[in-house]
């Protein structure tokens, strides 16, 4: 058989119903990177003239003299013998890091190699472990063991993530294979929490008893294992081969192995990954109407149960084509919101979603890895063509879409009633840090009680399965930690978020988690200035670079670093997550941030509609006016001077606390609430809801 080919831009377009591809079987021996390859002849699902097809690497035809442009990543995913070499002989070395291509195969192992950028002088490596918790659930014995490793071999600290997941950071390359083979033997994993191929996937965290949500869950419980490695590159580097598989439903091995319609690689140890996984991350969430708390149109695939008027489900709608991640003055490179594929049956989510990463998989770029997320395959395909190949991948037509109602966000704070008679307590942890008391705290809480936990998708954790004659001594252990009722919270920490930044990541180019701290107070003590009340809030979110790890594009009020002790300022996202910001201002210095904040908030204030959210005023305003009132700023109309003798019982104790607030570099109001917050959490104990 003779196959020709025609390229354009790093494609290749068969002209054959077969097509030959280079089949990577493994390596001659541990030393040696020597390939073996064979030939493996399938016919492909449909032919077209502009068909992409190419996951292993390509056979070159001999008259041809340019290979296809691929990336140094892609290098390393094929010769890893599925991403086992060099990273299982680089552990073993003396060195405190590892090489180059061990650290991008070592990120498919769920995690990170990363060195402290306060340190000058020599580099102080250390890992970054990242779990896989669908819906972000953790059972009582992983998160003692999270809790025990991140003392005896981190840095003291856990960290709650966007994606419903721990990180644990510090660990030194010689405890790397300790600590991972002790998460894998208590209940967890880190397989695929990071690389090219399916995230951790989202859902509710909420542990409602009911049909809806409990359906959510398994949903995403069996999308996550449809999308789990199967060649057992995994155990073979941390638990030397040893298989700690959970069961699977049937209807996901079944999914799973089917190939009528050539989304498998058959006899591969990766059937839907191949030798070459996808070409960039893949994330996806699942969720029910009304329920934003996953922050649906920013994954790659958002999935939205359809149930009929008993609550019974019934399919689900799907989007496609989210994602944050952006470059800095790379204006092809930007973030993106989900936009609806179509409709499914409720027996058909598996297919669909092969189909749909079959479709990335096998068309998505791999020569330029800032272009090679799914949301810019979409972009550049548009819609239409993308459905018509997916539909030839899931072997049916998309059904329409169904009508949702209106999107809310939903942080399930507080005490709530499971429905089977229990309880659950959401609490809200600052930028997802557990640390000191707190980390004590919840310690001996979750031992005590033996609780099970979720991990929220805006870095919060939630206690499960509370008797109610657990709910006040719980209550008044947790608020001597400061893990208090959200009604003693300021709002605007309510719903902020931050990524790690610096210390540790290598992509950070300015401070989030160490910096919104002040920021949120300097954002308070605006409000105050201009009159807002004090249970109005905004979304903010912090990133120290374009990346978009806490979905800063999303908020009303997003800074995104871009340079030391700058940020771009991003206006326009809503409260419930469904509308995209717009870049405002670029460079702003954060010593400079209230020249911007005063007039915005002012303007806020007096010019906006009843119950008008500040993202919405921005949009409506226009940036134009926006950058016309900022330019202008001189700063507010002062009124005549006048006490707020709200908290206070005379004008003696408002100055005494004026000037203890002084010495703290805040305004008498802020001193005050949270005195008196904290007075009322350590002393009415249980008795507040």
């Amino acid at each position: 058989m003779t196959t020709s080919f025609g390229t354009t831009t790093g494609t290749l377009t068969p002209t054959d119903p077969k097509i030959r591809f280079q089949s990577f079987t493994g390596l001659k021996s541990s030393n040696s990177i020597a390939l073996t390859r064979n030939l493996r002849v399938f016919p492909l699902p449909f032919c077209t003239p502009n068909l992409i097809r190419a996951v292993s690497t390509p056979l070159k035809p001999e008259t041809s003299t340019a290979e296809p442009k691929r990336s140094k990543v892609e290098i390393f995913k094929e010769q890893s013998n599925f991403i086992r070499y060099p990273l299982n002989e680089e552990i073993y070395t003396d060195t405190p890091n590892i090489n180059e291509a061990s650290t991008q195969l070592i990120k498919f192992h769920g995690s990170y190699q990363q060195y402290n950028r306060d340190e000058r002088g020599t580099r102080s490596y250390s890992f970054m472990l990242r779990t896989k918790n669908p819906g972000g659930k953790v059972p009582n014995q992983l998160y003692l063991t999270m809790d025990d490793l991140a003392d005896q071999f981190g840095i003291g600290t856990l960290r709650l993530t966007t994606r419903q997941t721990f990180q644990l950071h510090g660990v030194l390359k010689k405890d790397l294979k300790t600590v991972m083979s002790t998460i894998i033997r208590n209940m967890g994993s880190t397989l695929g929490a990071c690389g090219d191929l399916n995230r951790n996937v989202l859902a509710p965290a909420a542990p409602f008893m009911t049909k809806e949500y409990k359906f959510a869950q398994e949903t995403a419980d069996n999308i996550a294992a449809l999308l789990t490695p199967q060649s057992g590159f995994y155990y073979d580097v941390w638990v030397d081969g040893e298989k700690f598989m959970t069961s699977e439903p049937p209807e996901v091995v079944k999914a799973r192995n089917d190939n009528s319609h050539g989304t498998n690689f058959p006899d591969s140890p990766e059937p839907i990954y191949g030798t070459q996984f996808l070409p960039r991350k893949f994330k996806i969430a699942v969720t029910v109407p009304t329920d934003n708390s996953v922050d649906i149109l920013t994954n790659d695939i958002g999935v939205v149960v359809v149930f009929d008027e008993n609550g019974e489900p019934q399919g689900f709608n799907i989007y496609v084509g989210g994602g944050m991640g952006r470059t800095h003055r790379q204006e092809t490179t930007f973030p993106r919101l989900g936009e609806p594929l179509g409709y499914v049956p409720k027996g058909d989510i598996l297919y669909a979603i092969k189909a749909i990463v079959a479709t990335q998989r096998d068309h998505g770029r791999r020569d330029d890895r800032k272009y090679s997320r799914m949301k810019y395959l979409i972009s550049s395909w548009g819609i239409e063509k993308f459905r018509n190949v997916v539909e030839q991948y899931y072997g049916k037509k998309f059904e329409p879409f169904h009508e949702l109602p209106e999107w809310e966000f939903k942080s399930y704070l507080g005490w709530h009633e499971q429905g089977d008679g229990a309880l659950f307590c959401g609490l809200h942890v600052d930028n997802g840090r557990i640390g000191g008391k707190m980390k004590k705290t919840l310690r001996e809480v979750i031992e005590k009680y033996n609780l099970n936990v979720r991990i929220t998708p805006n870095q919060n954790l939630i206690l499960c399965d509370i008797r109610s004659a657990w709910r006040r001594p719980i209550t008044t252990v947790l608020a001597q930690a400061g893990l208090l009722h959200p009604r003693y919270v300021d709002p605007l920490n309510l719903t902020a978020m931050a990524c790690p930044a610096f210390p540790l990541c290598p992509l950070a180019i300015t401070e989030a988690e160490r910096g919104i701290p002040d920021i949120l107070k300097r954002v308070r003590a605006v409000f105050e200035k201009v009159g807002l009340k004090f249970s109005e809030s905004i979304v903010i979110r912090v990133t120290g670079c374009p990346n978009g790890c806490a979905r800063p594009y999303m908020a009303e009020l997003g800074l995104v670093g871009d340079g030391p002790n700058s940020y771009q300022i991003w206006l326009g996202g809503t409260p419930n997550q469904t509308q995209l910001a717009r870049t405002f201002m670029n460079k702003v210095k954060v010593q400079d941030l209230e020249k911007v904040f005063e007039p915005l908030f002012y303007y806020w204030k007096r010019k906006r509609q009843p119950k008008e959210s500040f993202g919405d005023f921005t949009t409506r305003m226009g940036f134009e006016k926006l950058h016309e009132l900022v330019d202008k700023w001189e700063g507010p109309v002062q009124s005549p001077v006048r006490y707020n003798l709200k908290p206070f019982a005379d004008k003696e104790t408002y100055e005494a606390m004026e000037e203890l607030a002084k010495l703290q570099n805040k305004s008498p109001h802020q001193l005050a609430m949270e005195v008196i917050r904290n007075f009322v959490a350590a002393q009415q104990n249980g008795k507040s809801e």
